[in-house]
């Protein structure tokens, strides 16, 4: 979603229509997960978050509280998230990837950044923003300035760019991650955010990628019905489209 970029002005129409899509699901999800980089900045003090984004939060408490476990699961832009989720709107929160079975079916569900072989520069990136002495240090400097800074990176990041790249299939350090796992242990359904661009891809006859798109251009999201996987575009308004789907 990214919610925030480029300004606060621009996003919210993307968070009123995440707050419409929250709405329809809510009726009929057994859980719902929002898989990381739903903030494009967030850093969060002890005592004081961000402020803006009351839509989406209050309709999330709103899900939860109506016994619907929603799962949220830090990503590259919102890695710096604590206590105040889970305290204060209920979720579960997942800082790393989760290993879940429905109906048999064997599900790997990450963000799924810095997983794999390569990315050099942005795993180093990753191990600075992650560790604790960094993380205290920067929290000594004011949030008027911190944030600043946190959300002047996020804009300028390539990886808030609104434009999807082209999936490279087997050349995405993602596939490749799989394919890794795959010979260690199966599993039916890989999930993962991060990329932009929506795809359910073969990985074998019987196990699936499904990369989860984004709410920037695309307005994309995934289904498991307890028997089909299915990759869906929200229609504000209307019929949800269906992308494709795979067993």
């Amino acid at each position: 979603m990214h919610l925030g970029l480029p300004n606060a002005l621009e996003s919210l129409p993307r968070e009123k229509r995440l707050v419409e899509w929250l709405e329809t699901v809510r009726h009929d999800a057994a859980e719902i997960f929002l898989v990381g980089d739903i903030f494009d900045f967030w850093y969060e003090y002890k005592r004081i978050v961000p402020k803006g984004f009351t839509r989406f939060m209050g309709k999330v408490a709103e899900i939860v509280d109506s016994g619907i476990p929603v799962h949220f699961f830090t990503g590259n832009h919102d890695i710096w998230m604590y206590d105040y989720f889970p305290t204060e709107l209920g979720v579960t929160l997942h800082t790393h990837e989760i290993v879940r079975e429905w109906n048999g079916k064997k599900f790997f569900i990450a963000h799924g950044d810095g997983l794999g072989p390569g990315d050099v520069g942005y795993k180093a990136l990753k191990w600075i923003f992650t560790n604790k002495s960094l993380q205290w240090l920067f929290s000594r400097l004011h949030p008027n300035f911190s944030l600043w800074i946190g959300n002047s990176w996020s804009v300028s990041s390539r990886y808030s760019k609104s434009i999807s790249h082209q999936f490279r299939g087997e050349n995405e350090l993602i596939t490749k991650f799989t394919r890794m796992e795959l010979q260690q242990r199966h599993f039916n359904h890989f999930v993962f955010g991060h990329w932009h661009s929506p795809i359910i891809y073969e990985l074998e006859p019987n196990s699936h990628l499904t990369v989860l798109g984004d709410w920037i251009v695309n307005f994309t999201y995934a289904v498991w019905d307890g028997e089909h996987m299915s990759l869906m575009r929200h229609v504000s308004g209307g019929d949800d489209e269906v992308l494709s789907s795979v067993k």
